[in-house]
């Protein structure tokens, strides 16, 4: 169950981080991709709400254009003849 970084600004910065707050190297890196996946979630979920907002406002928009108030049923007179076949 290894991992072996081959970076070296990577190992850097998980020494400085283990430096300064006392936890190890390890400790530093599950911490921070811990708080990365933590971030995409809340990205995600707010991608969801703006999408979920977006739809709600379509739905709406539809539902005024599309509105039966006023609206008289059509008139087919003009379509048939008196033997019901269209003209």
């Amino acid at each position: 169950m290894g991992l072996n970084i081959k970076n070296e600004r990577v190992h850097e910065l998980a020494r400085a981080v283990a430096r300064r707050t006392g936890a190890s190297q390890t400790g530093a890196i599950e911490a921070a991709l811990e708080r990365y996946l933590a971030d995409l979630d809340a990205d995600a979920r707010r991608d969801d709400a703006t999408r979920r907002q977006a739809v709600d406002r379509t739905l709406t928009d539809m539902r005024q254009r599309l509105s039966t108030a006023g609206v008289t049923g059509l008139a087919t007179d003009d379509l048939y003849d008196e033997s019901g076949l269209p003209e």
